[in-house]
């Protein structure tokens, strides 16, 4: 089956936007409210949250690794989600 490359548009906040943009950040959490898949380009829109405006600023980023979850399903029992929250780690 063939995929066609997809270019999605998300707003980013401008202190995630900058450690994207250094190379620090190379990951994404999102809500899974949309269809993205490897290969799609993902493109940052950095977005003001104060002024509630777009900055103009934009990088793109190839989709390499998606991995979605349901939290009723982890390895973890929910309550200690609940109690102690999640970490997302990212490695080189």
């Amino acid at each position: 089956m063939v995929h066609n490359m997809a270019i999605i548009k998300k707003k980013i906040w401008p202190q995630y936007f900058e450690a994207v943009v250094s190379g620090k950040k190379k990951y994404e959490l999102r809500l899974n409210d949309f269809e993205i898949k490897e290969g799609d380009t993902l493109v940052l829109e950095e977005w003001d949250p104060k002024t509630k405006e777009y900055t103009g600023r934009k990088i793109e980023k190839k989709v390499t690794y998606i991995l979605k979850f349901d939290i009723n399903k982890l390895f973890w029992p929910k309550e200690e989600i609940e109690e102690k929250g999640m970490q997302i780690i990212s490695l080189e």
